[in-house]
């Protein structure tokens, strides 16, 4: 054999070797789900459901046009819909066994309301579910008990975070009652944000899913749990390739938690975040968009004891580079209470690390925290001088134009709009008459006067845009940009300023600032 013949030979078995197993092994993928299948189970529930309850109504078959059938049906379940008798609804879903002592997670939603949940193996093995150990609705997540006869067959987690576009996935469930079903896909996409809950960062895959998919496994060619199949994307509830799963990186601290506490306990840093856009970016000094900016720091919380301040833009959470709010509130959730974290922020277009350790959130802050609500520390200037530009009436926040503009005593400073040309920026930015002014510049403001002041040191600084923090008659927070072209200062026409100009268009007041 000649030299070159060897080198060909040896160069074709590297490259064999090289290839992923499912390339050249047709059994690659069957042999692990033969593994994993044993795993998975199809849960079922009953439901006593009331008349007007969601579901409570029988759907009538879809027979032919013409059938003998046709009337026996429509009058048999007319009567059904008409009953106020409360009757059995029963549900399909997905799960996956994670202990062998009988351990199941599925969704939340799957088992939610049920009066009684029963789960099926592969082997025809059919238990009731003896306890739910906690659910978290904010993941979709539920954690089920079983007492089986005998050790269970698991399924292990592996890194969602590892996972590729386009990387081979596998689904194994419970679609339309057809037990233990598997389709096969790819990673269409990552950190999908579906505004299901304030954690979304789904994966999107497009291997078959259907209703009753819901709680089972995404798996990869190793056999491994990636994530927790949820939701789907169709208009006819059916498979369209679009699907989304709960990443596993997400759904295992969730599950320690139930598991210790019974419930979940997220961290909590205690700010109200906005996304830093291109515009907020620029006056701001940044040289491109990123980071988050705090738009409102809770008192005593752990935000307000490490030192985060109103204005802070957040670019670093724990090593990790901060791109958007929900990726931030996604890597503060997964950070237990107690443990510290490190935050890196632009303050005042200088770099700080500051050092935190989160707490937990208290319920009594909850609704609060919800709603937006922020507390502004801050005392009324007495001073005087309204005037107009941008588009806007600036005007001291008297006791006079907070009572005619209903602006909340949560807003304790900063200076009024009190009237906002509808074909100006200002108007397109939803600043309406009524919203208070509280910084420009990152500077306060308590007056008019300030207000005149900051933004004519903005436009001789050359700034393209005024960065104001602006709250609504609620006192909800946040920050916009308005355009310096064209700024001109002019007196407003009179001192009271408590109602819109004549002849001009008014701007109706949002009922929320978002």
């Amino acid at each position: 054999m000649s030299a070159q013949t060897f080198i060909k030979i040896v160069f074709a078995l590297l490259i064999f070797s090289i290839r992923p197993a499912s390339a050249h092994d047709p059994n690659a993928i069957p042999d692990m789900v033969e593994r994993v299948k044993h795993g998975t189970v199809s849960i079922s529930t009953k439901k006593l459901a009331k008349p007007g309850d969601e579901g409570s109504k029988p759907e009538n078959p879809k027979l032919p046009e013409g059938s003998p059938f046709e009337d026996f049906f429509e009058d048999f379940f007319n009567r059904q819909q008409r009953s106020d008798r409360p009757r059995r609804v029963n549900s399909l879903g997905s799960g996956f066994v994670i202990e062998t002592s009988g351990l199941i997670v599925t969704n939340n939603h799957v088992i939610t309301g049920a009066d009684e949940i029963f789960v099926s193996f592969s082997d025809g093995t059919k238990l009731k579910v003896d306890k739910i150990v906690g659910t978290d609705s904010k993941t979709d997540i539920a954690l089920l008990q079983v007492k089986p006869s005998k050790p269970l067959t698991t399924l292990t987690f592996g890194d969602s975070s590892k996972l590729r576009l386009g990387e081979q996935i596998i689904a194994i469930g419970n679609p339309i009652g057809l037990a233990t079903s598997v389709s096969s896909g790819i990673v269409s996409g990552l950190n999908r944000d579906m505004n299901a809950g304030p954690y979304d960062a789904f994966i999107q895959t497009d291997a078959a899913i259907n209703k009753g998919n819901s709680g089972g496994p995404l798996l990869n060619l190793k056999g491994e749990v990636i994530g927790v199949n949820t939701a789907i994307i169709s208009p006819t509830v059916s498979w369209l390739g679009i699907g989304f799963a709960v990443p596993a990186n997400t759904v295992k601290p969730v599950l320690e938690q139930i598991r210790k506490f019974g419930e979940t306990r997220r961290g909590w840093l205690g700010v109200r975040i906005q996304t830093v856009t291109d515009d907020i970016a620029t006056s701001l000094g940044m040289e491109k968009a990123h980071g988050v900016l705090i738009s409102g720091v809770t008192p005593g919380s752990p935000a307000q004891k490490a030192g985060l301040k109103l204005g802070d833009a957040i670019i670093e959470f724990n090593g990790q580079k901060v791109a958007t709010s929900k990726r931030l509130s996604v890597a503060v959730a997964r950070t237990s209470p107690g443990k510290p974290a490190t935050v890196v922020v632009l303050r005042k277009g200088k770099r700080k690390t500051l050092s935190v350790v989160l707490g937990l959130l208290p319920k009594e802050l909850r609704p609060a925290e919800e709603k937006g609500a922020n507390k502004v520390a801050g005392a009324v200037s007495d001073a005087t001088g309204p005037f107009k530009a941008l588009g806007m009436t600036f005007n001291d926040l008297t006791p006079t134009i907070r009572k005619k503009l209903s602006i909340n005593s949560r807003v304790k400073s900063g200076v009024a709009i009190t009237d906002v040309d509808a074909d100006s920026a200002a108007a397109e930015k939803r600043i309406v008459a009524g919203h208070v002014v509280m910084e420009i510049g990152q500077q306060k403001i308590a007056s008019a006067k300030d207000a005149a002041k900051f933004l004519q040191a903005a436009k001789d600084a050359g700034r393209k845009s005024a960065l104001m923090l602006v709250s609504n008659k609620k006192g909800d927070l946040r920050f916009l940009t308005v355009p310096l072209d064209g700024f001109k200062i002019e007196p407003a026409g009179g001192t009271s300023g408590a109602a819109p100009a004549t002849g001009k268009k008014s701007v109706r007041e949002l009922e929320k600032l978002e």
